[in-house]
């Protein structure tokens, strides 16, 4: 097999690179790096769609505070998404 059959196999990876997995590495280092900055009184959303303000922030697990004043404990991989930083 000569360098110009390999050229398509070549191309075809570098584009799954750049459009595929690269933004993926990216979103994936966001999602972690927000996850490691939770704090007290942050209003956040759970991958499951629970709303809450954290009232409580361990090494793996956060303690969240819903409507009702329910304290639930959750792992730090389950928060989706910050709504509102504490102030």
């Amino acid at each position: 097999m000569d360098l110009v059959g390999l050229l398509p196999i070549v191309a075809m990876f570098a584009v799954m690179w750049f459009f595929i997995i690269r933004p993926a590495q990216k979103r994936q280092k966001t999602t972690a790096q927000m996850q490691n900055n939770l704090k007290r009184g942050d209003q956040i959303i759970t991958v499951g769609g629970l709303h809450g303000k954290i009232d409580a922030v361990d090494d793996q697990t956060i303690f969240v505070v819903v409507a009702d004043g329910t304290r639930l404990q959750f792992e730090r991989v389950a928060v989706g998404r910050v709504v509102s930083e504490a102030k």
